[in-house]
């Protein structure tokens, strides 16, 4: 059993409220985000749309059942496979979301925002130092297909779409301090790769987003992202370098004083202003446990314009944990925040998909969406029979009243916790 979390200062978990109303879009009582890493992925370019394209796929439906009984007003997808005219995209709204999930009510989106990945993208070098040129390891974001692992944003709200920012071509080393990987086998710092290959080579491996949403008179910036996992590398840490700057890219972009060196796509400089934000995504990097070089992601937690709430928990993290033992048994963080269940050899599960809000923003619940064994909802997650796992990755969520007024009674994010939102 994992001790507590010891580096931040984390308050129990946050309560799981009965799965919000509809909102009013003249003034809702609060907003549920949510991020997903749904493993939607297919091998090749074309498969996701051949198996989205009837309402057959099991794990899809999987997929659609959670995000249905979560119901989320704002949700992110991760490992989407993107393809240029959406049409996997519009293939899930229509066979999967907008149809019944085993008695669950459809849902819309009317609003998303979906575009090019780094992910599969050609590098033209031999970024992976294999011998040759071919392959996802020689990608500018590590892929087998252009777009494969790409992440798409669905909204019940408006997306201001003339003021989404993008940061998919900004090179990794143009961020100051930049932990450019170092070759062991020769005496000179930071070259695994060389300076041709530093001049096409971005810092995000999928993208960075900034993403503007309009919420009862109020525009909240969703800040996404899904950087590298820190592994399938070598001694010179490539993945796990670039994974810590992709996380500290936000911490600069909310960082006045710190953020002027940032570009984006469209060659406009700076970060965020005074503006409500929520940072959100697949972060592949937990605080303490896992291969990641974790003090990119503590700082990030610890910022001082992000509120200090409890990480989202479930139960059923916990209980996963010890049943599963092996790498989980030696880790030092709360396993009650665990949000991916991984290889229980190596690295074992981790917490690493996050929503972390402003301070200006009132959170009024939040959670993760594993259910315990003895649930029938858990072959949702763990898979049952011939039906497959929807992903290795839980839903996070979170509700927050974007007027900053008070919660809803009985959603007070301190006072208990539970592994899914009710059904």
């Amino acid at each position: 059993m994992r001790g507590r979390l010891v580096l931040l200062t984390l308050l129990a978990a946050g309560p799981v409220p009965a799965a919000a109303p509809p909102p009013d879009a003249a003034s809702p009582p609060t907003v549920r985000i949510a991020t997903f890493n749904a493993s939607l992925n297919r091998a090749s370019a074309g498969e996701l749309l051949r198996d989205l394209s009837t309402p057959d796929n099991a794990q899809a439906r999987a997929v659609a059942e959670i995000i249905q009984r979560v119901r989320p007003d704002i949700l992110l997808l991760q490992e989407f496979d993107y393809d240029d005219a959406g049409a996997s995209l519009a293939a899930f709204k229509a066979n999967y979301l907008g149809r019944t999930q085993n008695n669950q009510a459809p849902l819309d989106f009317p609003y998303t925002f979906f575009t090019e990945s780094n992910t599969g993208i050609p590098s033209g070098f031999d970024l992976d130092h294999d011998g040759r040129v071919a392959g996802g390891g020689d990608a500018l974001g590590f892929g087998e297909f252009p777009g494969q692992y790409a992440m798409v944003l669905l909204s019940r709200f408006p997306i201001d779409a003339a003021r989404v920012r993008t940061f998919r071509k900004f090179l990794w080393r143009d961020m100051p301090g930049a932990l450019l990987p170092d070759d062991p086998a020769t005496p000179a710092a930071a070259d695994w790769y060389s300076p041709q290959e530093l001049a096409v080579l971005p810092l995000s491996s999928k993208n960075h987003w900034d993403v503007p949403v309009k919420i009862d008179m109020r525009t909240v910036h969703l800040l996404i992202s899904h950087p590298t996992p820190p592994s399938f590398d070598g001694p010179e840490d490539r993945n796990g370098r670039r994974n810590h700057d992709e996380v500290c890219f936000w911490r600069d972009y909310i960082t006045r004083g710190a953020n002027g060196y940032i570009r984006d796509d469209r060659g406009r400089r700076g970060g965020l202003g005074d503006d409500a934000f929520l940072i959100m995504g697949d972060l592949n990097s937990d605080p303490v446990d896992g291969g990641s070089l974790h003090d990119a992601i503590a700082e990030l937690l610890a910022h001082p314009r992000i509120a200090a709430i409890p990480a989202p928990q479930s139960a059923g993290a916990l209980e996963a944990s010890s049943l599963q033992a092996g790498a989980n048994a030696a880790q030092r963080g709360d396993a009650r925040n665990d949000t991916a269940d991984f290889n229980d050899r190596s690295p074992g599960n981790l917490r690493a998909d996050y929503l972390l809000p402003a301070k200006t923003l009132r959170v009024c619940g939040a959670g993760v969406f594993w259910p315990l064994k003895s649930d029938p909802l858990s072959k949702l997650v763990d898979g049952e029979g011939s039906s497959p796992p929807s992903s290795d990755h839980r839903l996070v969520w979170l509700d927050i009243s974007p007027g900053a007024a008070r919660c809803p009674p009985g959603s007070d994010p301190t006072t208990s916790a539970s592994s899914h939102p009710g059904h």
